[in-house]
């Protein structure tokens, strides 16, 4: 595989990793109550991020002579199939969608981590333009987490 390839093959994985958060928040905006507008509204905005960095991770794509990837990750179609029967068992309650996001997250660092750490040689400008995302994911990751926090909280005292 050429240094262009091996690149190529990176930015890809990236690539499909936003595709897996787009459908990810896409379905937790379509599962997520109407009275739960604060949620709709991170969703929708974290499912927007995620289409400008496949955007930007295009671009360079197809700057190294590569063909961008289109679809998602294997483990993504897989984790949203778990996504369906968990629903299907435990509801669809504003913890649920939480903890299904946070999982996501956590898989998105992942491979952001990844990433960076590929023997794929890396011009400074790719390396800095995959740090800032990871670093934008890493605050959206967060926020889940303090949403999710948040809610568990809430739960704990109401049912006490």
């Amino acid at each position: 595989m050429t240094q262009n390839e091996n690149l190529t093959e990176v930015l890809n994985d990236l690539i499909r990793i936003n595709n897996d958060r787009i459908a990810g928040y896409e379905r937790a905006v379509d599962e997520t109550k109407d009275l739960d507008v604060d949620l709709k509204a991170i969703f929708h905005k974290m499912a927007s991020d995620s289409r400008a960095y496949s955007a930007e991770l295009t671009k360079e794509v197809v700057n190294y002579g590569g063909d961008p990837a289109t679809g998602t990750t294997n483990s993504g179609k897989i984790y949203r199939v778990w996504m369906d029967i968990k629903a299907t068992f435990s509801g669809k309650d504003r913890q649920a969608v939480l903890e299904n996001c946070e999982f996501g997250e956590d898989a998105a660092q992942k491979a952001y981590e990844e990433a960076l750490a590929s023997d794929a040689e890396m011009p400074a400008t790719i390396r800095q333009l995959i740090t800032e995302q990871k670093a934008s994911l890493l605050t959206a990751h967060d926020l889940i987490k303090q949403y999710r926090d948040m809610h568990k909280t809430v739960n704990t005292a109401v049912n006490s």
